[in-house]
């Protein structure tokens, strides 16, 4: 008897956030019920998903940043379709499989020409981990620079390069204690470290997910001079502004570098299949993988996986024919032009940052006193509660799903799925037009908020003073 996926969905629907409760992540299912964010979905499909009511939600979370072909992308199904029916030989392991030649391939070809060799894994976390072992293995050396803000996956040792103090909390020691935490575009501080000619590698994010947040003009090359001469490794971490995002293939070609490694996951996924890259230079695979005992000194069980390659290989092949990065430097481009006069419009949005479709939506204290007032009110209640409180009407109100950019920042975060185009990005601003608008008008936005939290609560039987985020 073979497991019917259908009846499955259909006999237990709508116990997905009890069993969470029950058998996964507790606190997870209690914030989402708390804002209301509690919905049974049912499909996605390009940039929208569906719940069990027959409502449309924009999502501009497209998983992270996963869904660059938006989701169920058709070439990408029929790919994995045609995989699975030919019964291909997955796994072997003493084996050179043609499918993840073919993909490194054809990401070197996409890469800088110092990159010679590809590493398989199955995430942006074990691309960390891969970085870290390959830099110390290529140089001798142990300590890795890192920048504030950054967020470079949650295992033990990306963990030790994560500058968000919320999620180092509790887990320490860690498994990496030569780790140092410099300034994000601050050249002078990383400069002082590396100066001290111990420095196996500086691993940053082009862009910093965690907040958008972007260097100054010229940060990136100087990054690259001072690595060279102080023969340091540049680790280019594109998980998530990779692969298109910001208008380029790769974020740092942007500003015209040559990253000895590279880390990719995420959208090179196709949003089906788990998957990452690590790229390099080839002197860094031949300290690492020295002699012929050492063929097999860093691996991982899964890596290499056919269905995984065939995703990754329908990705870029559909990225090729829809022409993926162009469109997402025009919509980038559209957001940025439609954004512009709520900029001007409203006082408490400050700021519309970031490259491409990697955007943050920044809101600071207004200039008025009365709307002063009304924000310090707010911001006593919890530090930036004021983005927290566009994010949940902006889902409520409009069905789009977006996210704050990161604990205590009034940020919230765009990462739309790159086949976005001009009605997603009137849609959006039009919505939030609307809930800034009531924001400056009086105090129902913070009204509407607490609405929500409390009729969640009551709802779901959540006690009412654990709706307080």
């Amino acid at each position: 008897m073979t497991f019917d996926v259908a009846k499955a969905l259909r006999e237990r629907h709508g116990e997905n956030f009890q069993l969470h409760t029950d058998l996964l992540n507790p606190q997870l299912a209690r914030v989402l019920k708390t804002l209301g964010f509690d919905r049974f979905y049912v499909r996605g499909e390009g940039c929208y998903l569906y719940d069990d009511r027959g409502d449309r939600y924009l999502d501009l979370l497209s998983g992270f940043g996963v869904y660059a072909l938006g989701r169920s992308h058709p070439a990408v199904k029929a790919a994995l379709h045609q995989a699975i029916d030919l019964d291909l030989p997955n796994m072997v392991q003493l084996d050179c499989a043609l499918l993840p030649g073919l993909l490194a391939e054809r990401l070197v070809a996409r890469a800088h020409p110092g990159i010679r060799r590809v590493f398989f894994c199955n995430s942006g976390a074990e691309t960390i981990e891969a970085a870290i072992k390959f830099a110390r293995a290529a140089t001798g050396r142990a300590r890795i620079v890192f920048c504030d803000h950054a967020f470079h996956g949650l295992t033990n040792g990306a963990l030790s390069l994560n500058g968000g103090k919320e999620f180092r909390k509790g887990f320490d020691p860690y498994l990496l204690p030569a780790t140092t935490e410099v300034p994000f575009g601050d050249i002078d501080a990383l400069a002082r470290e590396l100066r001290k000619g111990d420095v196996a590698a500086f691993v940053a994010e082009p862009i910093q997910g965690k907040g958008v947040n972007v260097a100054p003009d010229g940060y990136w090359p100087a990054v690259q001079e001072l690595c060279r001469r102080h023969k340091t490794l540049f680790v280019a971490d594109e998980v998530q502004v990779g692969m298109g995002r910001t208008g380029k293939f790769f974020a740092h070609e942007h500003w015209g570098v040559e990253p000895d490694i590279i880390t990719m996951s995420k959208a090179l996924s196709g949003g089906f299949v788990p998957v990452g890259a690590v790229l390099t230079r080839d002197e860094i695979f031949e300290r690492v993988y020295s002699s012929i005992d050492r063929a097999m000194v860093h691996s991982t069980t899964f890596g290499r996986n056919q269905l995984a390659m065939v995703a990754a290989l329908a990705t870029l092949q559909a990225f090729d024919d829809e022409d993926i990065v162009e469109r997402a430097r025009h919509t980038g481009e559209l957001f940025e032009k439609g954004l512009a006069p709520l900029v001007e419009k409203y006082e408490m949005l400050h700021q519309v940052r970031g490259k491409g479709l990697i955007i943050g939506v920044v809101f600071g204290k207004p200039t008025s006193r009365a709307l002063r007032v009304r924000w310090s009110a707010i911001e006593a209640v919890r530090n930036a509660l004021f983005s927290q409180m566009v994010v949940v009407p902006l889902f409520h109100r409009h069905r789009i799903l977006t996210q704050v950019a990161a604990d205590n920042l009034n940020v919230i975060k765009l990462l739309p799925p790159l086949i976005a185009g001009e009605e997603e990005v009137d849609y959006f601003v039009g919505a939030l037009d609307d809930v800034l608008a009531d924001a400056h008008r009086g105090s129902g936005l913070l009204l509407e908020f607490g609405t929500t939290m409390a009729r969640s609560a009551l709802r779901r039987g959540v006690p009412t003073a654990s709706a307080t985020p």
